[in-house]
């Protein structure tokens, strides 16, 4: 029987890479570097050695190598994870990557490329090898250096960058059209990035959880590479890069409970074919390029390392850290990386990139590879002598400026808590209300039109499309926030910023609801924009809306933060009761703007998210207060909220100091003589036979009949602190309680208690 020339070729492929990959571990160089070397030896470019001859098998592995190491990359990214790297890791890598890309830009320039293979340079040069630095730290010892943490922290933020440049490079290849169609078919990119996430975290996790006890290694793997592959593949068929869709299929494991067993039943997978990729980068080095362009290949590899040096450090110092730590994580990254070869393949596949620039950043990145352990080495004698040679004024400044503890002397602002939650909330709320306006637009009105006829089928279209929209009009408009009612409240002059925030909030969701009308109905006057109006308004005040949206909300948050979840191994009491929620208590004084009127006037629960929970009026103690409740002179009010809302609180009524601070377990830890009226703290699980299931907080009877207050719902192990009134309480729950004693025992009485305080 003939032996297929394919078993032949991955027989040499991966016998050769065995042989190569152990002498370089011997002599103690980056696997990835034999993988190249074994490459070249080879390919069709070294014919002393055994060669491939099919090279278009070779290419096909190399592409499933590539899929399925994008996938890897896609595993690791947990929202958390980037969320908790902290400012360093992500200034610096902006910093280090922006500046890096815009040199090799102007270098590309400079000696002779178009403007796309400059670009393409650039990106490949801004890219470090995760691989090689970890493994360079590991070996000299460094890895617990308060760099090197630095400086691993920055990588993961790189390698999401790096996916994101893809996006931005294919749109940028693939667009041939003027720069306004070049941004909308961006936008328009990035929109079905989003609804792709937000799809993948509602789906995938609820599945798992219902399908994994059916599974063994053998189907988790056939599952997870069915789930990457089919992403890959509906990626490519959008318009996006198949390495996208593997990465995003990654993604939405990632913060699943069962991303370690995932991770552990593919990485034998990764690893071969991911060999099959470096070796295929080997293959195509050409000595002959590199013996005619070595002048171009040796600036490259010195340009990356002095730019990377120079930016990273730069970015490490205006994150706060220290001249020392952000030299020697600048020197630390100077090895280009193996997610350049991806992007440089990208180029080529697109046919935008000279093929040549292919072994020239090969060649670069293996100099830079070489070189890297001594950079590190020599980062201490480097630091020495920048130190001797600054002038002490500028020495000074940025003494001034940094500190080893940067991490923890971060704070925010009120105004950078509101443009953060506002920049959040336009870019996934308003992306969510776009897409769904052209993507129903341009597919589903023409799908629904042939299926039902024109005038039906446009009216149901108009009517699926704004029924999205409206589920997503109150959460983007929302503006209750202690940070928005302190600056509003603070000075005039905040007050014209936060409504060119709220403008702009409406301005997307006006163009949300005009553009089905202008597709569809051909709808071109403005018009229409007192109807758009006044559909939003009614969305805002839709409690029905309102309600669903929150059950949305929470299954979406419930998913998202199912690991983290499960590693903290759930919710614990200490955490509810000493991180969540505080206790503030203070005099109202003489000629307070809010005394005299009702605890609902002063909507301090709706407009800040802090909510009055005892009253000592005329020597009498009223625990859990109506809303009718009027607020005098004299009266000492307790509230509670989280510490941030709280301290907001104080500033923006002008009520002195926190000294009265207290989290609400040592609050309840005070004791109180009168234990029936005392306030106590307990967690009830609901059975389903409840009369308050199924209903809203706000007409479960809890707060208005019984006098107790929900303080947080736990179901499927998240937590929802403060919830909104329109949640609706499910069979299921866990509901955190708070009021007195003898109200707690009557709501507890058809409930199954399991803690209480």
């Amino acid at each position: 029987m003939e032996i297929p020339q394919m078993i032949i070729d991955l027989a040499i492929m991966l016998s050769t890479a065995a042989v190569v990959t152990i002498v370089f571990k011997k002599l103690k160089l980056p696997t990835i570097l034999g993988y190249i070397v074994a490459g070249f030896l080879i390919g069709p470019h070294f014919p002393l050695f055994l060669e491939i001859e099919s090279t278009a098998s070779v290419e096909t592995w190399s592409e499933i190598g590539v899929v399925v190491i994008l996938f890897h990359i896609g595993l690791e990214f947990d929202f958390h994870k980037i969320a908790n790297l902290g400012s360093t890791a992500i200034v610096s890598a902006l910093v280090k990557m922006g500046g890096v890309m815009a040199v090799g830009y102007a270098f590309g320039i400079l000696i002779g490329l178009n403007q796309i293979n400059a670009i393409f340079l650039g990106a490949m040069l801004s890219i470090s090898s995760t691989v090689v630095i970890q493994k360079c730290l590991s070996e000299l010892g460094l890895e617990k250096e308060k760099f090197s943490n630095l400086v691993m922290g920055s990588l993961v933020m790189e390698d999401v960058i790096s996916v994101f440049m893809m996006i931005i490079l294919t749109s940028i290849s693939v667009s041939n059209a003027a720069s306004g169609n070049l941004i909308v078919h961006f936008a328009l990119l990035i929109g079905y990035l989003i609804i792709w996430l937000l799809l993948g975290i509602f789906i995938i996790p609820s599945l798992m959880d219902k399908v994994m006890k059916y599974m063994s290694d053998e189907m988790l793997t056939l599952f997870s590479l069915g789930v990457c592959f089919l992403m890959a593949l509906i990626a490519s068929k959008l318009g996006f890069s198949m390495e996208l869709g593997a990465f995003l299929a990654g993604s939405f494991f990632a913060g699943t409970t069962h991303v370690h067993e995932i991770e552990r039943v593919t990485t034998g997978i990764k690893d071969v074919f991911g060999s099959v990729f470096f070796l295929s980068v080997g293959m195509m080095v050409d000595p002959n390029i590199i013996a005619t362009r070595w002048m171009i290949i040796v600036p490259i590899a010195a340009v990356a390392v002095l730019a990377k040096l120079i930016f990273a450090t730069i970015g490490m110092l205006l994150s706060g850290q220290k001249i020392n730590t952000a030299i020697r994580g600048g020197a630390a990254l100077a090895p280009i990386g193996e997610f350049s070869f991806i992007i440089a393949g990208l180029g080529v596949s697109l046919g935008v990139m000279h093929e040549y620039l292919y072994p020239v950043i090969v060649a670069a990145s293996i100099i830079t590879i070489i070189f890297t352990p001594t950079c590190i080495k020599q980062s201490e004698k480097l630091v020495h002598f920048i130190e001797k040679h600054l002038p002490d004024k500028l020495k000074k400044i940025i003494e001034n400026y940094t500190s080893d503890d940067q991490d923890e002397e971060e704070t925010a602002n009120e105004w950078h808590i509101v443009l953060k939650d506002s920049v959040l909330k336009v870019l996934l709320f308003g992306s969510i209300m776009l897409v769904t306006a052209i993507a129903g637009s341009k597919f589903l009105a023409p799908a629904l039109i042939k299926l039902i006829g024109n005038r039906a089928g446009k009216l149901v279209s108009i009517i699926l499309i704004y029924a999205v929209i409206a589920v997503f009009v109150k959460p983007l408009m929302g503006t209750r926030s202690a940070a928005v009612t302190h600056l509003w409240m603070a000075r005039f002059s905040n007050r014209p910023p936060l409504v060119v925030v709220v403008l702009t909030k409406m301005v997307v969701v006006v163009l949300a609801g005009y553009i089905p009308l202008n597709a569809i109905y051909n709808v071109h006057t403005l018009l229409v924009l007192p109807f758009i109006v006044f559909v939003i308004l009614i969305a805002v005040k839709s409690d029905y809306i309102s309600s669903h949206y929150l059950k949305l909300e929470t299954r979406f948050l419930s998913n998202l933060n199912q690991k983290t979840v499960n590693d903290n191994n759930g919710t614990k009491d200490s955490r509810w009761l000493d991180e969540d929620y505080s206790i503030f208590s203070w005099f109202v004084p003489e000629g307070a703007p809010y005394a005299g009127k009702t605890i609902e006037a002063v909507g301090w629960g709706r407009n800040i998210g802090i909510y009055v929970v005892k009253i000592r009026k005329n020597g009498k103690n009223i625990a859990m207060p109506s809303a009718k409740t009027i607020i005098q002179t004299g009266d000492k009010v307790y509230v509670i909220g989280d510490k941030q809302s709280l301290e907001i609180f104080h500033k923006t009524l002008d009520i002195g100091e926190l000294t009265n601070l207290r989290t609400l377990k040592a609050f309840l830890d005070a004791g109180y003589p009168d234990e029936d009226h005392a306030l106590e703290c307990l967690a009830l699980k609901t059975r389903g036979t409840e009369a308050y299931v199924g209903k809203p907080i706000k007409k479960s009877g809890i707060n208005a009949r019984i006098h107790c207050m929900i303080l947080g719902i736990e179901r499927g192990a998240y937590a929802t602190t403060m919830p909104d009134s329109n949640m609706i309480i499910e069979e299921g729950d866990i509901l955190w309680v708070i009021g007195t004693s003898d109200n707690l025992k009557r709501l507890a009485a058809h409930s199954n208690v399991d803690n209480e305080r």
